[in-house]
């Protein structure tokens, strides 16, 4: 491990393994093989038995997705981290490494749409037992909690209508019921940037890294982040046997380029969305914005408790329903409708009909997510052109 300074961008860019020590490369080369040889059969023997550190197989380890296992790890506080080909993979190879059936997932009934699938139509499926409850209620954590729990799932802020969780809370919840508990937060709206789910009592954090990590729209990705223990079964169970969503090395290295500019990236993002959201607060054609830094939000103290700052993603509803809201957004110029975020570019979209597609009417209502909700991911372009662009679009809106 790499000397570390005391500063957050410092440690993005230096934590890590030594990049190079045969050619002084400055840069982690890209590792692009598939198998790693041995000098004899020996060797071989003991690093199949655990008994030699060295890399085998790059479904099993990679130099390069090394490197940004342990930069990840090191931004989140976490002992050790695992990459995986998606935020999906992520979250799929947790959870498989956590439950089986028989167990039971307590779960946030407002999540991601491939991750609600995932949970309510996917594990259900192998008998993992699932309770989609609002977690941000602690007294309904607390009830739906039972002797085969095995786990806590949620999103804060929660996409797509950023509902504030304590994560604090839930964690002396869980872990008074049964310390075993794994309470598992996807922090990928607000990024290890705006808050450390690891240092508030979470087990599990767990990543899109296609998102504001790699920042730049070019590679899909996942991590998971927690103790050394449970990566470890993570990678050999979660990964090399159940899933199989290893990450390239070609990724990898990109998403370590990214990682360079993360804490700058950021900072504009996070101001950029602070302007944004001051501007939609006095749009008149906006019913309401859903925005962990409003004084209204439901659970704004919370979010000042646990986060840095509010982050970058804001959700609006537009007066007139979900006409209105697609109107909106099908006349936006500079922003692009598209169901990722955190690239460079704002990105804007209407969840029912695209990331939330996997939720009927009944349980898009019982989640909270307004058919005309309209999520932005506000980008790095000067802040003063994302409002324009936006205040064009509601010229449009009837």
């Amino acid at each position: 491990m790499n000397y570390l300074g005391n500063g957050f961008g410092t440690n993005t860019i230096h934590s890590g393994v030594t990049a190079d020590r045969g050619y002084h490369s400055l840069n982690m080369p890209i590792y692009q093989t598939s198998t790693f040889y041995f000098d004899t059969c020996e060797q071989g023997g003991r690093s199949f038995a655990g008994e030699e550190d060295a890399y085998i197989y790059s479904r099993m380890g990679n130099p390069t997705v090394c490197l940004l296992e342990e930069k990840v790890a090191a931004m989140e506080g976490g002992e050790a981290a695992a990459a995986t080909a998606s935020g999906m993979g992520a979250i799929s190879a947790a959870l498989w490494s956590i439950a089986g059936a028989g167990k039971h997932i307590i779960a946030d009934k407002t999540l991601y749409g491939c991750t609600f699938a995932l949970l309510s139509h996917g594990m259900t499926r192998y008998g993992v037992e699932v309770s989609m409850i609002d977690t941000s209620d602690l007294e309904e954590v607390k009830a739906n909690l039972k002797e085969n729990t095995v786990a806590v799932y949620l999103e804060t802020p929660a996409n797509p209508n950023l509902k504030i969780t304590d994560i604090e809370a839930i964690s002396k919840i869980a872990h008074a019921y049964n310390p075993a508990i794994k309470v598992v937060v996807d922090n990928t709206f607000a990024t290890p940037y705006v808050q450390k789910p690891l240092s508030l009592g979470a087990d599990v954090v767990v990543h899109s890294a296609t998102k504001y990590i790699n920042g730049h729209g070019d590679v899909v990705a996942g991590l998971v982040v927690g103790k050394k223990d449970f990566i470890t079964e993570v990678k050999s169970f979660g990964i090399k046997d159940m899933t199989g969503c290893v990450l390239g090395p070609q990724e990898a290295f990109l998403i370590i380029r990214g990682l360079k500019t993360f804490e700058i990236r950021m900072q504009r993002h996070c101001e950029n969305a602070q302007k944004v959201v001051e501007y939609l607060m006095n749009e008149p054609k906006v019913e309401h914005v859903y925005f962990p830094g409003v004084p209204t939000h439901p659970n704004h103290d919370i979010a000042c408790r646990q986060m840095k700052n509010f982050g970058v993603m804001i959700s609006i509803e537009v007066k007139g329903g979900k006409r209105a809201g697609m109107d909106f957004v099908n006349h936006l110029k500079m922003a692009k409708i598209a169901v990722s975020l955190g690239d460079a570019e704002t990105l804007v979209q209407h969840p029912a009909s695209m990331t939330h597609s996997a939720y009927n009417a009944e349980e898009l209502a019982d989640a909270g997510i307004p058919e005309g909700l309209v999520r932005i991911s506000v980008g790095l372009e000067n802040a003063a052109d994302i409002i324009e662009d936006l205040k064009q679009a509601f010229t449009h809106v009837k």
